[in-house]
């Protein structure tokens, strides 16, 4: 194992930004804010831009997105009431006649006055099959450190005596009705590197946590290890997967006698991402090619089937099975299981479809659903007691529409989004970019369709480019939204690094071929001037955490080329990423910098170690957040301090909550996203 650089404060002037409550630090942080909030806030267009995304955030007529468990469905509600959110449920008829009667179950507005506590809801698993007993994740403030506490959903309070875990990045599932399944923080070498938990304990009802039986540990540099249980009619698989890096995984299953049950390896290629249980069988999909012992290869990409205990036994192949295999234009974005199908959402040059598979006697029929073409559809629950499901139809121009499907049946509407702008004149169109090394580069354009291409539109690119993210069309809301009413253009660029194209896409720019997505992001940008879309003078560029990485990388490779760079919750020193919170996590996306062949490819495009003091570079807006636990806010603090002691120009924003999104509820989230539009338009407008 490569030892770790250690870095001094003479080789790093700014590492006291890094500490991140430190009275230093806050001074610093609440002087930058000062400055930046009185350029930004006082803009005689800025209070009203707020106001419109505050009141399309907490509109009463959005769409109650919902989880299905059991026949009813379950939903987290925002609005200027219900601040923190209001966690309720309903009946699947009466949702379905889109004329939900809810039943109230957990107020966190309420909850977080009662208790004292700035509590931020994150999620929550439920025990079927009635659904009652319920593990309430909790965060203060926003961050993935949460508190889990059980809750009766029934009776609609806490469990007296009930399980509860102190404040930790956790994970828990539930066993029984009496045991838990439960990864956090046990004390030394109990978590990895990465901040996340390394030891799985089962803990039984009525006994501390401390005397909880270890039943699994995985490796101190591994990424974590994570519970999961699928509870089905069919029964009941608990288990562990084991995370060495960000793209390998591991399964394990709970097998034995009750209190002597030991964690089963199922023997697959560690290059997989396991979908959930179906049927008896683990749902993987592929990220490499699999050679099988029958010199049959299964590809890249592919979402198969195998039995648990096939796998088990070390014999995958006798029962596998390829559920789907896309092809060179589409690739698998979502998979979730229903009782009896499995529905699959797939990107199709960037354009959502949805298919269901469904078992027969020589394999798996793949289904088409009748779903709008030309936009997104994403998967928001299937429910694995009813087979039925939820899914959602978008484009940039087209609000959402929730369907419904029920055993079988074609989607039936249940709520249409009503319009949030004006899409008159507008329109959306894919266009194409030529890369450095020759790869054409999809990319999205949204803008008025009388746009003079004489260089002058106001245009924003948005990209991220890393970790498997795809970049479809969704309906623009937001800052994307205020910036077209403004007037300007707003161009998504689909990079290397994202997964639109499958496995490949993805791995084109790993690690020492980082450079690609950067020169992709280049190539979309030169494009939109070359066209005449905009001009280096018209043209900003908005992306966060890895995208604020790809940000940082755009700001020191190509500074001639954009006139506002907007870098949220960024990643941007390279050299330390690994050190700091989650960064260990994400080597298997970088690299390792403490390796000196994997540190020197990194170093040719760390953005702050890449800074240089006679290169003129445009303004930028920095903005995370003090409670981010996930992306160190040193990353931001330390740029822009360097490139303040440089005279270069920096403006700052630090939200003193609101963990990774840098907003802890939907007035933040308004505030931030208006601080943003205002910057673009005094930069790319005025």
């Amino acid at each position: 194992m490569a030892a770790t650089v250690t870095v001094t404060a003479q080789d790093d002037p700014y590492l006291w930004l890094e500490d991140v409550e430190g009275e230093r630090a806050i001074e610093w942080v609440e002087a930058h804010n000062k400055k930046s909030l009185e350029r930004l806030t006082t803009d005689s267009r800025f209070e009203s831009i707020q106001q419109g995304l505050l009141q399309d955030y907490n509109a009463s007529d959005k769409i109650a997105y919902g989880k299905l468990l059991g026949g009813a469905v379950h939903n987290f509600w925002q609005d200027e009431t219900h601040v923190r959110g209001l966690w309720r449920r309903a009946s699947w008829r009466s949702y379905t006649a889109s004329e939900p009667k809810w039943v109230e179950i957990l107020d966190i507005d309420k909850l977080a006055a009662d208790e004292g506590e700035n509590w931020v809801y994150k999620e929550r698993q439920c025990l079927p099959p009635d659904f009652g007993l319920c593990l309430i994740s909790l965060s203060r403030g926003g961050g993935d450190a949460v508190v889990m506490r059980e809750f009766d959903a029934v009776l609609k309070q806490f469990v007296a005596g009930g399980f509860v875990t102190e404040e930790a990045k956790q994970g828990s599932v539930w066993i029984d009705k009496n045991t838990l399944l439960i990864s956090t923080d046990f004390g030394i070498n109990t978590m990895t590197d990465s901040g996340y938990p390394n030891e799985v304990r089962v803990w039984k009802r009525g006994y501390p946590l401390a005397s909880a039986r270890t039943v699994h540990t995985g490796d101190l540099t591994d990424v974590g290890s994570f519970p999961f249980a699928s509870h089905r009619p069919e029964g009941s698989v608990i288990g562990v997967v084991r995370a060495p890096d960000f793209f390998t995984e591991i399964v394990y299953v709970l097998k034995g006698d009750k209190d002597e049950e030991e964690m089963r390896e199922l023997y697959l290629p560690r290059t997989i991402s396991f979908k959930g249980i179906f049927h008896h069988n683990a749902i993987l999909t592929m990220r490499e090619s699999w050679r099988l012992k029958s010199g049959k290869t299964i590809p890249a990409g592919s979402l198969i089937s195998v039995n648990i205990e096939d796998a088990i036994d070390g014999i995958p192949e006798n029962s596998l099975r390829v559920v789907f295999t896309p092809d060179t234009t589409s690739a698998i974005d979502d998979v979730a299981i229903g009782q009896n199908r499995i529905f699959i959402n797939l990107l199709d040059t960037v354009t959502g479809q949805m298919l269901t598979a469904t078992e027969s006697a020589d394999g798996w029929d793949i289904t088409p659903t009748d779903t709008p073409e030309n936009g997104s559809i994403s998967l928001i629950s299937a429910d694995e007691w009813s087979d039925a499901a939820l899914i959602n139809f978008e484009s940039f121009l087209q609000p959402s529409t929730l369907y419904a499907i029920y055993r079988g049946s074609e989607p039936a509407t249940i709520q249409a989004l009503p319009d949030r702008f004006d899409a008159t004149g507008m329109i959306a169109e894919q266009e194409f970019a030529v890369s450095k090394d020759g790869t054409r580069i999809p990319y999205f354009i949204i803008r008025t369709e009388g746009a003079p291409m004489d260089g002058t539109t106001p245009t924003i690119l948005y990209g991220y480019g890393g970790f498997e993210v795809s970049l479809p069309p969704i309906y623009l809301n937001g800052p994307s939204k205020a910036w077209l009413e403004a007037g300007g253009a707003y161009v998504i660029a689909n990079i290397r690094g994202g997964g639109e194209f499958g496995p490949a896409w993805h791995q084109a720019a790993l690690k020492e071929n980082r450079q690609h997505a950067f020169d992709d992001f280049i190539a979309v940008a030169e494009h939109l001037v070359e066209t005449g879309l905009t001009s280096k003078q018209h043209l900003g560029i908005r992306g966060g955490s890895n995208g604020g990485l790809l940000m940082g990388a755009m700001l020191t490779q190509r500074p001639d080329l954009f006139k506002a760079v907007i870098c949220a919750v960024p990643l941007l020193d390279m050299m330390r990423y690994h050190t700091l919170l989650a960064g260990a996590s994400w080597m298997g996306e970088y690299g390792n910098p403490d390796v000196p062949e994997e540190r020197d490819y990194i170093l040719k495009y760390s953005p702050y170690q890449n800074l240089k003091t006679d290169t003129e570079y445009p303004e930028v807006f920095f903005y995370t957040s003090t409670k981010d636990d996930r992306v160190h806010p040193g990353h931001a603090r330390k740029m822009a301090a360097k490139m303040e002691d440089m005279g270069k120009p920096v403006l700052y924003y630090e939200n003193t909550e609101g963990g990774h999104s840098a907003a802890a509820n939907l007035q933040q989230r308004a505030f931030t996203d208006a601080l943003q539009v205002v910057y673009a338009l005094q930069k790319l407008k005025d």
